[in-house]
Parts: C-alpha cells; structure tokens; sequence
C-alpha cells in the first residue's frame, strides 16, 4: 500500500480491517495511504471504518478531515467514541462503491 517510513525501497502491506493506525506513517504518507485503504475497505466490504491519527499536535488528524470532508467514498466522520480513541481517531461512514465510484 505505502512504503513505510525509514525504509523507502520496502513496502509497507497494511492488512484492511475496519481500522488504520497512521502512528507508523509520515504526514507526507498519509494522503495517499488513506486514498488506498479507504477503496480497499469500501471493496472489502466496510461501511464503517477508524483512522487512528493519534492526539498529538493535530497535523495527522487536519489532514485525515481533510481528505474525508471531499472523498467521494465518505458519507460522515466524526470523533470516535472515547472507548475507541475519542479525538485521538477518526470515526468514517462509508457509501457502498457504485459503478462510477472507481476509474477503470
């Protein structure tokens, strides 16, 4: 999926659960990891994923809302319950992949 940080000529497979965790990954990474993962998911089956972006300074989780608030494949994202990370995660509801969702 990305290649992880440290190592740029290995990649990095990231299982797809229902759940990321980006502590592994440069803010320069996280773009275009959370384009994959969330096709991935949608393919997979998901209609509810979690981003764990960490609670930190906040770059991670500005540009995870970012990205969710215009990707076509996000119907809503809020705060994870406090049991799931709170602010420190990102919940996403996902709309099911139509015909059009993906290029060809």
């Amino acid at each position: 999926m990305s290649k992880r940080s440290g190592d740029p000529e290995r990649p990095h497979r990231v299982p797809i659960e229902d759940r990321i965790d980006l502590h592994a990954f440069s803010p320069a990474e996280v773009r275009e990891l959370l384009e994959e993962y969330l096709s991935l998911a949608v393919s997979a089956g998901f209609r509810q994923v979690r981003i764990i972006h960490g609670r930190g300074t906040g770059v991670q989780r500005r540009i995870v809302r970012s990205l969710l608030s215009r990707h076509p494949l996000v119907a809503g994202y809020a705060d994870a319950p406090p049991e799931a990370g709170g602010w420190g995660a990102t919940a996403v509801r996902l709309r099911e992949a139509g015909p059009s969702t993906f290029a060809e």
